[in-house]
């Protein structure tokens, strides 16, 4: 069951570091046996890291460090036998975060005096990323995932994944008659239950639900939409839609949803019925990013030339900036003055610019998009749109 990637977590490694900063990202295997090659091309990316280490003298020492705490990694099997589609690695003398990624990522290692977050920031802000609430009237369950993939979110405390857990002793006396949900229902197999109420009146049952759902909607929005701004889709029976959308709360919470069971589907079923619902959203939100771009550049407040677009950085205008999804444009830039210096990826002191122009604009109190490459309204990687 997969956890949340929040910004909250990158805001440390957005923070000035002490180098080496190292950024791992490789596509990992859930199963057997294509799961077997995993660790082995880890091994094969320390190799390159031991190499570009032993570039810079003064970090001889605590590359050294980094590096055997990524070897002992390497050599981990109950790690490895628990991997998602991509892992990422973020390491230096101060920090280190692994990321348990959902989308298969390009193998990349760069060492720099910066964190390069971008695929993270993918992960955070694709434009295709939505959650999924599935609900019924005795259990809830959330889901997070894209056009691809969808997994299951381990609901945080304070969400109540069950109606017992939402009500406690005030829940009707006769909801706590027994039957299997989702499962066999046998005490020890761990499988959620299903409750039936037999003979109490219809007015006491829709009551217990509408405390339920409001109970769910006002801590999902606490500790599931707030943090992540995720749209979020209603999966419920159709005869559910009405009564939970008239106590929702949740400004995330799309008009659209869709009207069946998730229980009783498979999760390949509810990942299409839920992308073709969201397809057109994601669709209509690119457009408008870019025809807010077009907009402001045709009035002279917005830009896609990098030296343009890093000047304004550095003065804080960058209101919104899109970055092409997978490119990498390896250079550095002057936090002083704002100007670029291009250079090769493979020296230890170099970043991409374009995962700097991101780490600045979020610094800044700025917007990032990243955007795959087809629909990007320009051809240098990034556009701008500014603040005034």
């Amino acid at each position: 069951m997969m956890h949340q990637i929040v910004r909250e977590q990158l805001s440390k490694f957005l923070a000035d570091q002490h180098p080496p900063c190292v950024s791992l990202y490789m596509p990992t295997h859930r199963r057997h046996p294509e799961n077997q090659q995993d660790p082995i091309r880890f091994r094969n990316l320390l190799q390159r890291l031991e190499g570009l280490l032993s570039q810079d003298p003064s970090n001889r020492e605590t590359g050294k460090k980094i590096l055997t705490r990524l070897q002992t990694l390497s050599h981990d099997e109950p790690f490895w036998n628990r991997r998602t589609e991509g892992l990422a690695i973020l390491s230096s003398p101060d920090a280190f975060q692994i990321f348990d990624l959902y989308n298969p990522v390009e193998e990349l290692m760069v060492v720099a005096d910066s964190f390069h977050i971008k695929p993270l920031l993918w992960a955070l802000q694709a434009t295709d990323r939505f959650q999924v609430l599935g609900l019924n009237r005795h259990a809830a369950k959330l889901y997070e995932g894209n056009r691809k993939t969808l997994n299951e979110i381990k609901l945080n405390n304070g969400v109540p994944a069950t109606i017992e857990e939402a009500l406690g002793s005030e829940l009707t006396e006769a909801h706590l008659t027994v039957g299997s949900y989702g499962g066999s229902g046998r005490p020890g197999h761990g499988s959620p239950s299903m409750h039936h109420g037999h003979g109490q009146k219809k007015e006491e049952v829709e009551i217990d639900n509408q405390r339920f759902f409001r109970a769910v909607d006002r801590a999902i929005l606490e500790h599931h939409s707030r943090p992540t701004r995720l749209p979020l889709l209603l999966a419920a029976l159709a005869e559910h839609h009405d009564v939970f959308r008239k106590i929702s709360h949740n400004p995330f919470l799309l008009e659209v949803g869709i009207k069946l069971d998730p229980q009783s589907v498979s999760g390949e079923r509810l990942r299409s019925a839920a992308w073709q619902v969201m397809e057109p959203y994601f669709m209509q939100r690119i457009a408008k990013y870019i025809e807010d771009f077009q907009t402001a550049q045709s009035q002279q407040l917005g830009a896609s030339d990098l030296t343009d677009i890093a000047h304004a950085l550095i003065a804080g205008r960058v209101g919104v900036l899109l970055v092409e999804a997978d490119r990498e444009i390896p250079g550095k830039l002057d936090p002083a003055t704002g100007s670029l210096e291009f250079l090769a990826l493979e020296a230890t002191d170099v970043d991409d610019l374009l995962d700097d122009f991101a780490e600045l604009a979020l610094k800044m109190g700025g917007e990032v998009m990243i955007i795959p490459a087809e629909q990007m309204p320009s051809t240098t990687g990034a556009a701008a749109t500014y603040r005034y």
